[in-house]
């Protein structure tokens, strides 16, 4: 299985992007081809010695990478990337992480 994790540092206004996120972009999301699983964080997100700057984080499954990459070169996928660029640009400090993993 392989997942795509988007980390979202907390934006200047948290209720328009929390609105825009859920009521926007997550139906968006959901209908990427190949997609088996979305899960998005609830609540703070902290790190093992205090307080963090990221607001949101959402994970994505999919079958493997390769899964993914045409997930997103699907006219669905270029919607949902586009919209994450309106909402989220990248110089907001976005990061996202695809890989595969398994279990040890």
């Amino acid at each position: 299985m392989a997942r795509m994790v988007v980390i979202y540092p907390t934006p200047k206004h948290v209720e328009a992007f929390d609105r825009h996120y859920f009521d926007v972009h997550v139906p968006l999301a959901l209908k990427l081809p190949g997609l088996r699983k979305y899960e998005v964080s609830d609540g703070p997100i902290v790190t093992p010695v205090g307080a963090s700057d990221v607001h949101r984080i959402g994970t994505l499954y999919f079958d493997d990478l390769a899964a993914i990459g045409k997930a997103f070169a699907s006219p669905e996928g270029q919607a949902a990337g586009a919209d994450r660029r309106l909402f989220a640009p990248d110089e907001t400090g976005v990061r996202m992480f695809l890989f595969d993993n398994r279990d040890v």
